[in-house]
């Protein structure tokens, strides 16, 4: 029994396992372990990515196509013949190529490098990432990049290009992101339109491939590249900037260069190992001259036209704000009409400046091509001229460089066809010929006085002005008195030698008085004069240049263009149309001319300004043109006060040309006639090389008289039809509608005395051989009345001249209206004195000293010869110069004596004789027995210097010739007073 109870309590141990189902339980449990790792390691790398990508966006398939399309594209500027002037400013080319237009080479090559299972992986190659890992590793020769074009492509447009940890998980994600929306062949558009290549042989960085075959090889089409250039440019993108053959200025890097040559090599040898290429094919592009290939060097637009580039730029992004806001009109229009169907408009002049660099902005990257009006050639002819530093004086420390601009318009469009902006873009950016205002001095004169005036029939060519003083309100001096250029009042004038002298005060008789300013500045801005201010609408002296600002280059020749385009305005314009990147054409100018004015009145003001140059102020033009006998030109000078501008204004038939000279600083005056004649020798220069370089565009030949324009010959007193009693004639061109019909009131017949350079109503009493009786003048504002005016005015200026200076040159020849002032005292006046005889030339000259006496009416000249009797040989008036010149010979014994005489006749002899004996003073004989005695011509005293100019020439009818016959193309011989129309002479009888 113990025995068996023993046996049941031994205990029974389990049978020992085989080594195979140990092997299994281990494996188990390692597999176990190994889910359970790879799960938490999976749950650690998502929750590593997750905290990467956590911040970075879901990007909608809409959005990433958005995004790979979106490209900046470089914009290009053309001449008009459509030959390039350069790029659109950026430091960047960038040209986009469509798949179907890149050469299967090109794919080859870049995929051979880049990506060779580009076309088998989803966006990321584990593979090559881990040959990649171990090439690096191993430190082999043989580099190749882990990253797929498809991660290049993401990492380009949608991350920064800083090398961080987390940067590559969130390229792999979207790569593959990617490829679910885009076609391989998008994929590799997009990355062969974005990666960079470098620097081009004009400095630029090139990006896409089209741009890196234009900027380093000189191709624009990419299937002229061969093996070799295909492949040194797939093998640019690693490294641009290290395998940039050019820097940043377009020279070439030698360095740089033969790094780039080694990876070309690495390019073809793998190209080879891919059969993209043959053997045969490998060894040729090895042997290819790379270097001898490459592009030449050349300049930046911007460094060949600096100025042009700029202003291209300027106008093009003012053009697409234009676009722009018109869109934004017409899309927002619902939205933003209120209650009362008005547009609303938030617009400031913050946003409005944000626009337009927007709009600039716009146009630097949207890849526009922008095609101006401006003629290469005549650009170049222009810049020839201002490039040129012995057509200008030099460069003062004081006042700096003598700048120029100037400006050519085609009359019949509008167009710019070239332009001075400047003289040097490194000293000063700012476009003289657009950007800059100045005072316009006289070339005003034509678009504000005489242009209005002409149109409305106020005056013609032939029409008689008043050069004589004008008194304006000033509020700083009381009064002010504007003067002419040469420093005196020629009186009456025709219109024609008004403009030809550029006299100051017909022209502002006429924008005050007869057109008015109002007028004036309404017509001047229908000429597309914009910069006028209501300030000037109180400048009684802006038609002379007085303005509050003034005017730009481009605009006073886009105003004379039209006189050239018979009264027909077309605004300027630069732009001819934009085309944006997809070839549409966004903008088109269109040529909308207005006729402001008659093409009679055209044709009268280019014939004014014809004589301008042939006998007026533009003589400098007149010499040194010299294409009279093919090309005429009519124009019209002016300057403003001390030479701080200078302004020639011009046209032909076809073509304007303003130019303008002076210094920065208006206070820097110009010196010297070489400078005060500047702008007109430098107008002639730019025309003779236009004309030169560029002669097609002067395809007119004369200018067109219109139909309306006759000839008469009128009063050169008034301007109107002559009577028996007309002596002075002028004749010139009228427009038909405006031909005098009344006849002349101008001049009278009268008996008056001259006291002080007026003529007066004498007194009765006064002796008759101080009396005179002729034609004399009835002007609109009688001489009396300017010498009261000037007389009232004097108190309330600080300074002025005396009343002798104001005095017009025909003042003597004016009808009295008024009684001598001087009054009888009831006494003889006292006598002369200092009476002395002198000796000029042989003849004798009497001076004395003046009597005291209030109501001299003047002196006389008694002589004796060889004892004889006293004989009366001369008289002056009161108040002229008080020298007796009778034309005695030296040789004779003569005896002189004064009197002085008043205005009732008395008469008191001088206290002393010269030469000697004592006078017997003689009854002054009636008028009825005065003896016979020869007159002497009054002499009037010209001031040394100035030349003898009464104000008006006056010719017979019968001698004029006919003034259209040059037609503007050969000047008129000024030496001859009966070559223009116009002039005017004293009657005369034929020969």
């Amino acid at each position: 029994m113990v025995e068996e109870i023993k046996k049941k309590t031994v205990k029974k141990h389990p049978p020992r396992r085989s080594w195979f189902r140990r092997f299994g339980s281990v494996v188990k449990w390692m597999f176990i372990l190994s889910i359970l790792g790879i799960l938490f390691a999976s749950g650690a790398v998502a929750g590593y990515v997750t905290s990467i990508v956590k911040e970075d966006p879901v990007r909608s398939e809409q959005f990433i196509q958005q995004q790979i399309s979106q490209n900046s594209i470089t914009g290009f500027a053309y001449f008009r013949d459509g030959s390039p002037i350069g790029q659109l400013r950026t430091e960047e080319d960038r040209r986009l190529i469509e798949y179907n237009n890149i050469p299967q080479l090109i794919i080859d090559a870049v995929l051979a490098i880049e990506d060779n299972n580009f076309y088998e992986h989803n966006g990321v190659d584990f593979k090559g990432t881990l040959r990649a890992v171990k090439q690096k590793l191993l430190n082999e020769s043989v580099q190749t990049g882990g990253s797929t074009l498809t991660q290049q492509l993401a990492r380009r447009v949608f991350l920064s290009l800083d090398r961080t940890e987390d940067r590559k998980v969130k390229e792999i994600l979207l790569s593959l992101r990617l490829e679910r929306f885009l076609s391989k062949q998008e994929i590799l558009t997009a990355y062969l339109n974005k990666v960079p290549f470098g620097n081009g042989s004009n400095g630029y960085n090139l990006f896409g491939i089209k741009a890196a075959s234009k900027g380093i090889f000189g191709q624009d089409n990419l299937d002229k590249l061969n093996i070799a250039q295909a492949a040194y440019l797939a093998g640019l993108p690693q490294l641009p900037s290290a395998y940039s053959a050019f820097n940043g200025l377009g020279e070439f890097n030698e360095t740089a260069f033969n790094r780039a040559l080694e990876r070309q090599q690495l390019v073809l040898r793998r190209m080879l190992e891919e059969n993209k290429i043959t053997t045969s094919q490998y060894d040729d592009a090895l042997a290819f001259d790379i270097k001898g290939s490459l592009a030449p060097y050349t300049k930046k637009a911007y460094a060949t036209y600096p100025y042009l580039m700029l202003e291209t730029e300027r106008k093009a992004a003012e053009i697409l704000l234009t676009l722009n806001n018109e869109k934004a009109v017409v899309t927002g229009a619902a939205s933003a009409v209120s209650t009362d169907n008005t547009v609303a408009t938030t617009d400031s002049s913050d946003d409005s400046a944000a626009r337009l660099e927007e709009a600039r902005q716009q146009l630097m990257t949207g890849g526009y091509r922008v095609y101006t009006t401006i003629d290469k050639k005549v650009y170049s002819a222009m810049h020839s001229i201002s490039e040129d530093s012995n057509n200008f004086t030099k460069d003062s420390k004081a006042r700096g460089k003598e700048q120029t601009a100037g400006i050519m318009i085609d009359n019949k469009t509008g167009a710019i066809l070239g332009m001075i902006e400047g003289r040097d873009f490194k000293i000063e950016q700012m476009n003289y010929a657009t950007q800059m205002v100045r005072q316009p001095g006289s070339t005003m004169k034509p678009i504000a006085a005489y242009l209005p005036a002409l149109d409305a029939g106020l005056i013609q060519p032939a029409g008689i002005l008043d050069d004589a003083p004008i008194i304006l309100k000033d509020g700083t001096k009381g009064f002010h008195i504007p003067k002419n250029a040469n420093n005196r009042y020629q009186g009456l004038v025709t219109a024609r030698y008004a403009l030809n002298k550029s006299l100051n005060l017909p022209a502002l008789k006429l924008f005050n008085e007869k057109v008015g300013i109002d007028n004036s500045w309404a017509f001047a801005k229908k000429l597309g004069i914009t910069t006028i201010t209501d300030d000037d609408y109180n400048a009684k002296t802006g038609v002379i240049g007085g303005l509050r600002y003034g005017v730009s280059v481009e605009e006073l020749t886009n105003a004379y263009s039209a006189i050239g385009n018979q009264g027909a305005f077309n605004d300027a314009y630069m732009i001819d149309k934009i085309v944006d990147s997809e070839g549409k054409i966004v903008y088109q100018h269109k040529v909308n001319p207005e006729q402001v004015f008659s093409k009679q009145t055209a044709f009268l003001m280019t014939d004014m300004l014809r004589t301008v140059i042939t006998e007026g102020t533009a003589s400098v033009v007149k010499s040194k043109y010299k294409h009279f006998s093919d090309v005429p030109i009519v124009g019209k000078t002016g300057s403003t006060q001390n030479y701080g501008d200078v302004w020639f204004m011009g046209y032909t038939p076809d073509v304007t040309l303003g130019m303008w000279v002076g210094y920065k600083e208006q206070i820097n005056t110009l010196q010297g006639d070489t400078q005060k004649h500047q702008a007109q020798t430098l107008w002639a220069k730019v025309m003779n090389a236009v004309i030169d370089k560029q002669p097609a565009i002067f395809v007119t030949k004369k200018f067109t008289q219109p139909e309306g324009i006759v000839k008469k010959t009128v009063s050169a007193y008034s301007g109107k039809l002559p009577t028996e009693l007309t002596d002075k004639f002028t004749t010139d061109l009228f427009n038909v509608k405006y031909v005098p019909k009344d006849s002349d009131d101008g001049i009278s017949k009268a008996k008056y005395i001259t006291y002080n350079g007026v003529n007066y109503i004498p007194l009765e009493g006064t002796p008759e051989d101080f009396l005179k009786e002729q034609i004399v003048v009835k002007r609109e504002k009688p001489i009396q009345d300017l010498v009261k005016e000037l007389m009232a005015a004097f108190p309330a200026m600080k300074e002025h001249e005396s009343i002798a200076y104001y005095m017009p040159a025909d003042a003597k020849s004016d009808y009295p209206t008024e009684v001598d002032p001087r009054v009888d005292d009831g006494t003889a006046p006292t006598a002369p004195g200092n009476i002395n005889v002198s000796y000029s030339t042989g003849k004798a000259v009497i001076s004395f000293t003046p009597s005291g006496s209030s109501d001299v009416v003047g002196y006389r000249l008694y002589r004796s010869l060889n004892g004889g009797a006293f004989q009366k040989q001369a008289v002056l008036m009161a108040g002229e110069t008080l020298v007796f010149k009778p034309g005695t010979p030296s040789s004779v014994n003569a005896t002189f004596y004064v009197n002085a005489v008043d205005v009732a006749g008395h008469e008191t002899a001088s206290g002393s004789v010269a030469g000697g004996a004592t006078p017997t003073p003689e009854v002054t004989p009636s008028p009825e027995v005065l003896p016979e005695i020869t007159p002497i011509p009054e002499t009037e005293i010209i001031p040394e210097g100035v030349p003898e100019d009464p104000g008006m020439i006056i010719v017979s009818p019968a001698e004029t010739t006919d003034s259209t016959t040059n037609g503007g193309n050969t000047p008129a011989n000024t030496n001859s007073a009966e070559n223009a129309a116009g002039n005017t002479g004293k009657a005369k009888k034929s020969k």
